[in-house]
């Protein structure tokens, strides 16, 4: 298996934590880990060879090769393969917790849980850029092409300024900022920060929260960092 890192574009940064390329030979083997634990983030999956299956919110999806994957928010597990037992790679685009609603027009809690094709929320906008993709063989110029694609729709759309000061206060504060703070912090209601973190993350604040503080612990297991859980406070 070959995993690589890409640094996104500088004026993604803020919006994009990452992008990865995974290529493997065939089929995952039967004991490595598949399972993808909630972080928060909206992902582009860009099967390049071969197909991806995950079995997500009780369903199960099939990603073909050279189709978009948009995959929502979730706070819900996944089980993701390949599809085929032959050579396979995609290019992975994970968005921020504040960076989704910059690239997507739509109501980000609409696709909470659950799996779409990038053809039916941004139509002809993905197939000329599946068809750019599809004609070009090199991985670097895939990425160029995703990078200017991701580019292109980042500029169409303003910032929200209240919004994102209100997910970084929760970012920096590893979950542990009530409410009530960004109540007083930014002159709005509760309920007017829920709806917009609905509408622009997929899930509220309060959610948002229990899966930073969540990461937080299943990153320390991952890392086996057991002394963590004695350390911190959550």
């Amino acid at each position: 298996m070959k995993f690589q890192e890409i640094k996104p574009h500088p004026s993604l940064s803020s919006y994009i934590d990452r992008i990865f390329v995974l290529e493997c030979e065939g089929k995952l083997p039967a004991n490595d880990l598949k399972l993808i634990v909630p972080n928060a983030r909206v992902k582009l999956v860009f099967p390049f060879k071969n197909s991806i299956t995950a079995q997500f919110n009780g369903s199960k999806f099939h990603s073909q090769e050279n189709k978009t994957t948009l995959i929502g928010v979730s706070d819900l597990p996944s089980v993701v393969d390949i599809g085929e037992d032959r050579p396979s790679g995609n290019i992975t685009v994970e968005f921020s917790p504040l960076g989704a609603y910059r690239f997507l027009n739509l109501r980000l809690s609409e696709i909470k849980n659950t799996i779409y094709l990038l053809e039916d929320v941004m139509g002809n906008q993905t197939l000329q850029l599946e068809e750019q993709l599809q004609n070009t063989s090199g991985l670097p110029q895939k990425i160029i092409i995703i990078q200017k694609f991701l580019l292109n729709v980042f500029a169409q759309k303003q910032e929200d300024k209240v919004f994102e000061y209100c997910v970084q206060r929760l970012m920096q504060d590893k979950g542990r900022t009530l409410i009530s703070e960004l109540e007083r912090s930014t002159g709005y209601t509760s309920r007017w920060i829920n709806a917009k973190f609905n509408e622009r993350i997929g899930t509220s604040a309060k959610n948002l929260s229990s899966i930073i503080r969540f990461q937080q612990y299943y990153q320390a297991v991952n890392s086996n960092q057991e002394q963590f859980f004695f350390e911190r406070e959550f």
